[in-house]
């Protein structure tokens, strides 16, 4: 009895798990994206960048990718906004 409760609790942790997963990966900021199509080099290897240079440098890489989403989000709320003071 115990041991199908256990399951059944940790199967319950590994869907959560996993749709948080699933919600950062969909709607992440993009900055990966960004700079693997500018440089025309593979997202993943970006990521793999990020991830490994940020265990080197202790957090760096983290305030830098947090930055860049900062400064992408920034300049698609102002190409937003002069569309629409052009478009009459």
């Amino acid at each position: 009895m115990f041991t199908l409760w256990y399951w059944k609790q940790n199967i319950k942790l590994l869907m959560i798990f996993q749709k948080t997963l699933t919600f950062l990966e969909r709607y992440s900021f993009g900055v990966c994206t960004y700079i693997g199509e500018k440089l025309n080099i593979s997202i993943a290897k970006i990521r793999l960048f990020f991830i490994y240079s940020s265990f080197l440098a202790v957090g760096f890489p983290i305030v830098f990718y947090v930055m860049a989403a900062f400064v992408l989000d920034i300049r698609g709320y102002i190409k937003k906004i002069r569309m629409q003071i052009w478009d009459f």
